[in-house]
């Protein structure tokens, strides 16, 4: 009696999984018939109205990110009273060409000037 239990929970275990299964695959499928059809009644509306089609992308670019986190941080690291606007609060230098800290240090290398090959 009680391997006939087991085995009865066991088959609706996997029966449930299985069901669980179909549907997350059928919502996919019916997600990606959608956006199928969204892109079929955009193409025929372009092609009845003469316009061109412009594809779907993701316009992405990394820099955004990284220059949002970049400038984000600036606001913490300012210590002084001068205004953020005011010319002495901008270096003279950009930030890309100063030297490192502990650079001065350094003596089994050749110094040379930024930017050159």
């Amino acid at each position: 009696m009680n391997d006939l239990l087991a085995g009865l929970i066991r088959f609706l275990v996997r029966l449930v999984l299985v069901a669980v299964g179909l549907v997350f695959f059928l919502s996919l499928l019916a997600a990606g018939l959608v956006l199928a059809l969204a892109w079929g009644v955009r193409l025929a509306w372009a092609r009845l109205t003469g316009r061109p089609v412009t594809p779907w992308a993701a316009r992405i670019d990394p820099r955004t990110a990284w220059n949002t986190v970049y400038r984000s941080g600036a606001r913490w690291r300012r210590t002084d009273d001068v205004p953020p606007g005011a010319p002495e609060a901008r270096p003279q230098t950009p930030v890309h060409l100063r030297p490192l800290p502990g650079a001065d240090e350094v003596t089994d290398v050749q110094p040379r000037e930024p930017g050159g090959s």
